[in-house]
């Protein structure tokens, strides 16, 4: 079987007429909130398109009756200039207004759209991004609604074009009925054009977006990835692959540019000189058997070009039209995605007390078929600490994902105080579980606010009394502007252990109710580690605590530690019992010693 054409990809399908309608309509929608500026701008619109038919007719009239009788004094051309003169200017402030608020318009309802996609991306569950790469949704967020605004502006030119074709036609037949529908008959023909463009561009346009995505991607991962490609030498391929996905997109571009080059305003003007030769043929026939006014001549060429000419402009416009639906259908993908966050039952109302928590059984896949955690049961009671210990697949961070409501699960009960995880509001869930994760993630802004983290009612004392219980205030208080030192993208101006207590400082001015440490101290130094391990005992204190431990030594003194291996526990007890035991952990624990382990 021969290999499947990638450019009859879905991406690269046309898009139904009823889809594009439906697409349409539902971008539309958007503008509704701001219907005083678009009506403003319908108004103006009209006007307009009277201006420019009553402009013409001006000049018809001083060329059929002053120039013709030869009666044109000074008076009458100044006269006539004049009215023409201030004619253009009201023509070109209506034409300003409908422009700005047409404009203001599409740009607030843009700005819907952006927020509207914004939200919904962070209700939007872990699976959807674990899915989807990072520079596809930039893509999305920043290019494809930046799309729209071009899109918006195709409808003003609908508007400016309908007023002015049908007062053009209007005006062109009360001169002359027959030149009228000589230029009428070319309609069809502009049908089939656009029809045809419609067509075909859609193609084209989907896969242009398509690659556009791909490329970000591309760059994002790059960018994200610079230090593994330097260090691994790996410049050249990345350069080879994305010069391949760049080509590919130019590739697109080239087929676009082609078909709007052939099938836009070149296409029209050609049909423009069509339809004014087969006017002015038929004026001078009549010219062989009676006088044809030069006025008349002149207004219907006229008339021609404000026929022609909006019709030119809405075709320059289909290619946004066109890449404004794709770019909407991208949107309306993300708009309309179920994979959404965990969800709490209705009504959800308990409030986390005890920090007591149970696992009922439960058993969970990433996607739907494979298993990673199968039936795991256990209890921490308040002020506990149990932890989590295994080779790297086994399950302890999918214990954690299910637990924070990253991803549902779909087996089994997971408990809080008795009460299903489920009867708790995500905020109360959020606000008394507390997560330091194994890399912290520093966001741009000063130590204070990523303390603070967007909490307002965490005052300045509040930051410090957090930073020095977890022993932060050693490094931050040698800084320049202390607590109000600049942090820079990611926080790479400080090293990880500096960056793990801030974090570390983040979950104390919280002040959770239930820790959760995903190996929160495996990217410490040991020099740093022996300064925060006394803050964490202070810190767990009154807290119950389930912690994931890549070294050992760090969980000791837990009251219980599961032992996991390929999503089961396989073994729970204390260090000491499960020393005892000289099973998984005790092999682990004697590993990581380095020494045997007495028994």
């Amino acid at each position: 079987m021969a290999a499947k054409n990638p450019y009859e990809s879905a991406w690269n399908q046309h898009l139904p007429v009823k889809e594009q309608m439906k697409i349409t309509g539902r971008l539309l929608s958007f503008a509704r909130y701001y219907k005083k500026q678009f009506v403003g701008a319908i108004i103006m619109s009209f006007a307009l398109a009277i201006i420019n038919i009553w402009l013409p007719r001006v000049i018809q009239q001083f060329m059929n009756g002053a120039l013709a009788k030869h009666n044109a004094t000074t008076a009458v051309i100044l006269g006539v200039g004049l009215v023409y003169a201030l004619g253009t200017i009201v023509k070109a402030l209506v034409q300003f207004c409908s422009n700005f608020f047409f404009s203001m318009g599409a740009e607030r309802a843009l700005e819907d759209v952006r927020r509207q996609l914004f939200t919904k991306l962070h209700t939007l569950g872990m699976r959807y991004f674990d899915l989807t790469p990072a520079g596809s949704v930039v893509s999305r967020v920043t290019n494809d609604t930046m799309t729209l605004g071009d899109f918006w502006n195709v409808f003003m030119s609908l508007l400016v074009g309908i007023f002015s074709i049908v007062t053009a036609l209007v005006a062109m037949y009360v001169n002359n009925k027959t030149a009228s529908w000589i230029v009428a008959a070319f309609i069809p023909v502009l049908l089939v054009a656009t029809w045809f463009y419609n067509r075909y561009s859609s193609k084209v346009y989907r896969h242009m977006r398509s690659k556009l995505s791909e490329l970000n991607a591309k760059l994002n991962e790059s960018i994200e990835g610079v230090s593994i490609i330097q260090n691994f030498e790996q410049q050249k391929r990345v350069d080879r692959e994305f010069e391949d996905v760049n080509n590919d997109y130019l590739d697109t571009r080239r087929a676009m540019i082609k078909t709007n080059s052939l099938l836009l305003s070149s296409f029209l003007n050609l049909v423009y000189v069509f339809a004014l030769t087969a006017v002015l043929i038929h004026f001078g026939i009549m010219a062989q058997t009676a006088v044809v006014a030069a006025g008349t001549v002149y207004v219907f060429s006229t008339y021609i070009q404000s026929f022609f000419n909006p019709l030119g402009n809405l075709m320059d416009q289909l290619q946004f039209f066109q890449d404004g639906v794709v770019a909407g259908s991208r949107i309306f993908r993300i708009l309309d995605n179920n994979e959404l966050a965990p969800q709490q039952n209705p009504g959800a109302n308990a409030v986390v007390r005890e920090g007591k928590v149970e696992f009922r059984h439960v058993s969970f896949s990433y996607d739907g078929e494979n298993e990673v955690l199968h039936d795991i049961s256990f209890v921490v009671q308040p002020g506990e600490t149990i932890g989590l210990v295994g080779h790297t697949g086994s399950g302890k961070s999918s214990i954690i994902n299910v637990m924070m409501r990253f991803y549902e699960f779909y087996h089994g009960q997971i408990l809080i105080d008795d009460r299903d995880i489920r009867d708790y509001p995500i905020e109360e869930l959020r606000k008394k579980l507390g997560l330091v994760l194994q890399d912290s993630f520093l966001f741009y802004g000063d130590i204070a606010f990523n303390i603070r983290l967007f909490n307002d009612k965490i005052t300045d004392d509040e930051v410090k009394k957090a930073a020095q219980f977890v022993q932060a205030d050693s490094f931050i208080e040698k800084l320049p502007n202390t607590y109000h030192a600049r942090v820079i993208e990611g926080g790479a101006q400080f090293s990880s252990g500096q960056r793990q207590l801030i974090s570390f400082a983040r979950t104390v001015a919280a002040d959770p109710k239930i820790l959760v440490l995903d190996e929160a101290t495996a990217n410490i130094d040991t020099e740093t580690e022996s300064l925060i391990q006394d803050g964490l005992r202070k810190l767990r204190q009154g807290r119950t605590t389930i912690a994931i431990a890549h070294r050992l030594s760090t969980i000791r003194d837990a009251s219980q530690i599961l032992v996991l291996d390929k999503g089961r526990i396989v073994e729970a007890g204390t260090h000491d019992e499960l020393i005892a035991q000289k099973g998984k952990y005790y092999d682990m624990y004697r590993l990581q010693m380095g020494e045997k382990v007495e028994e």
